[in-house]
């Protein structure tokens, strides 16, 4: 089968159909048209066989966390999702794994409305790029720059919940029967907060999305916004599934630096926190604060009031 091929059968004309699509799949580019007073937010990820995902994942659910990771940018940024481009490499064409991969990127697509726009395929070691497009009003996005001493630190969900489901995927761990088919689904099939992000967008002061680890990508934000922050490890959001299978120790560690989490970390200032409870509930997302911007340009981890040592680093990319 032949590229142009493979992108008739599997991609073209297929998942949620926007009308501010002028021009999809099929010439040198795509053409939209973006929203009044609307600004544009992109984010790229690559995902790659061996380093990012293993061989054996299931296609239906790479497809799927390939469009979910990307979306969890646009979450942090409080964007609307909106259109995608995909470059796919592939060593070799197999009918059954494209079905089911596309089926999976179609499911994430169209649950929140992105429209596949356009892309590339080519012949190598398996690699899924996606280029996501959404959009915010403009003057309106969340970025990491904008944390203030005295905002306190919220996340959503739970955390640490994907890296023991990977490790149980490696054979690292055993866990009970129980929580595996939870914790190997956490892995698989994160949850983009898009409406998350939305709701902060008039209330959060900064915003990032947990890909590598509480522990490094809140540092992004102290970065951006020079400031320190407090963070009491005992308040982290931590699953029964998590808590069961490793205590209360090795749980910590693993919200703290396992990544893929892809929840939202954000700060609001104690102004807002009243509106926070009304929008964040109404959104139905759980969420809990866990620490305090400070001074200082030093992010200090506390249990019981004392220093609270890790166990382990934070995620790497390489």
């Amino acid at each position: 089968m032949k590229e142009f091929q493979i992108i008739e059968q599997f991609f073209r004309d297929k998942g949620q159909q926007r009308r501010d699509v002028h021009l999809g799949i099929g010439d040198d580019c795509a053409i939209v048209q973006p929203a009044e007073n609307k600004s544009i937010a992109i984010s790229c990820d690559t995902l790659v066989e061996n380093i990012h995902f293993l061989p054996t994942m299931p296609a239906h659910e790479l497809g799927y966390k390939s469009v979910a990771v990307n979306l969890s940018d646009l979450a942090a940024m409080g964007a609307d999702p909106a259109w995608m481009t995909l470059a796919l490499t592939l060593p070799d064409v197999d009918n059954q794994w494209l079905q089911e991969f596309s089926e999976g990127l179609f499911e994430a697509a169209e649950y929140y409305s992105v429209s596949l726009i356009g892309g590339d395929t080519t012949r190598g070691p398996r690699c899924i790029n996606i280029t996501i497009h959404g959009q915010v009003p403009t003057g309106k996005a969340l970025t990491r720059g904008g944390a203030k001493i005295g905002d306190w630190i919220y996340v959503t969900g739970t955390l640490g919940d994907s890296a023991l489901g990977l490790d149980v995927l490696l054979g690292k761990k055993e866990v009970d029967p129980q929580y595996r088919g939870f914790l190997i689904n956490r892995h698989y099939h994160p949850t983009p907060r898009i409406i998350a992000g939305q709701a902060l967008r008039t209330l959060a002061t900064s915003a990032i999305d947990l890909s590598d680890g509480l522990n490094s990508d809140i540092k992004h934000v102290l970065k951006a916004s020079n400031v320190g922050a407090i963070i009491d490890v005992n308040e982290l959001p931590l699953s029964q599934s998590l808590l069961e299978s490793v205590g209360k120790n090795d749980a910590i560690n693993y919200a703290l630096t396992g990544g893929e989490d892809y929840e939202l970390l954000f700060t609001v200032p104690e102004s807002q926190r009243g509106a926070l409870d009304t929008a964040l509930i109404h959104a139905g997302v759980k969420f809990v604060k866990i620490g305090q911007i400070c001074a200082g340009d030093k992010l200090r981890l506390v249990a019981d009031g004392q220093p609270f040592e890790l166990d382990s680093k934070h995620f790497e990319h390489f």
